[in-house]
């Protein structure tokens, strides 16, 4: 059951109903696995100290501002890291603009002007590798000298011999390694967006399906998984309906596309209206997209596509009745 969550969109607001705390403070792109032993460690720590169970995330990521040319492409955005951490038990989150001024606090200022004076911190729980303030010149050290202020360190969670970060995962999807996204991330990697028209071809020349808009998708803001051709599942985030399905990432190599599509074929009919935007994730990855010699001779491999996609599910469904 999902904890209702407050969101605090900046320090003014959190001025008034943060306090007091016990924080965890991250970026917490992707909120995986690693970020969820820090969120249910704070909820221990939380508990055992009678205050609220919160976290503090940043917007834009700090590279941003101190580093835009290393700056990643993002895997959740704002409000999907803060339902991803109402869903592990956080009770509230500040989303705290990273600016240029709150880049060049030093660590004491942000210690005792953000943490203690605003948030009320009473405990902060935080990973192995963390600094803060200008320079990240802050350490854990200065954290475990501050009076009144309960430190705890979770250190990097390893699974399957693969750390758990960000850029890990990152990393696999652009490598089209879904398998193992998922299971750092704890579940499968989704991206939502709009529905827009297609060309028409795929519904007289192939197969049709639903076209996600990709011009929010294509910027340095948003990580996509290689392109290929993935099992996913589909869902209308605005009424809740769901369809398995077959999506293509890619540029349409046997029509010499141009642009990046997003093309998804569901199995099942809308029963009423399409939606106007989509949610996917994706389960499994079919095949790398590559160029055919016809239309035909693309359907035909669309079929293929499609047929494992359902056995696919079938053993998963077969799976979650048997259980």
């Amino acid at each position: 059951m999902t904890t209702p969550i407050r969101i605090f969109r900046g320090l003014d607001e959190a001025r008034h109903g943060f306090a007091p705390s016990a924080v965890t403070i991250g970026n917490f792109d992707g909120v995986h696995a690693g970020h969820r032993e820090l969120m249910r460690r704070t909820l221990t720590t939380a508990a055992e100290l009678g205050v609220k169970p919160s976290a503090i995330t940043f917007h834009p990521h700090p590279t941003t501002i101190v580093a835009p040319e290393r700056a990643p492409r993002l895997l959740t955005t704002p409000d999907e890291r803060c339902a991803l951490m109402a869903a592990d038990g956080i009770q509230q989150v500040l989303i705290l603009p990273f600016d240029r001024e709150l880049a060049n606090l030093t660590p004491d200022e942000f210690l005792h002007r953000v943490l203690l004076d605003i948030l009320g911190a009473r405990a902060v729980i935080v990973g192995n590798n963390f600094h803060f303030g200008r320079k990240q010149s802050g350490t854990i050290g200065d954290l475990r000298r501050c009076p009144g202020l309960r430190t705890e360190i979770v250190p990097l969670l390893i699974r399957r011999g693969i750390p758990v970060s960000s850029s890990e995962i990152r990393g696999l999807l652009a490598a089209g390694n879904i398998n193992k996204a998922n299971r750092l991330l704890e579940r499968p990697y989704s991206i939502t967006g709009s529905v827009v028209p297609g060309d028409g071809r795929g519904s007289k020349q192939t197969v049709p399906t639903l076209n996600l808009q990709t011009s929010s998708l294509e910027d340095s803001t948003s990580a996509l998984p290689a392109d290929g051709v993935y099992i996913t599942r589909t869902t209308d985030p605005d009424s809740g309906r769901r369809w398995d399905s077959v999506t293509n990432i890619g540029f349409r190599p046997t029509f010499d596309g141009q642009h990046l599509t997003i093309e998804t074929f569901l199995f099942g009919p809308f029963v009423d209206l399409a939606p106007a935007r989509i949610r996917l994730e994706f389960l499994f990855r079919l095949r790398a997209e590559r160029k055919f010699d016809s239309a035909d001779a693309l359907r035909t491999q669309i079929i293929r596509d499609v047929t494992r996609a359902q056995k696919y599910f079938r053993r998963v469904h077969q799976f979650v009745h048997a259980g």
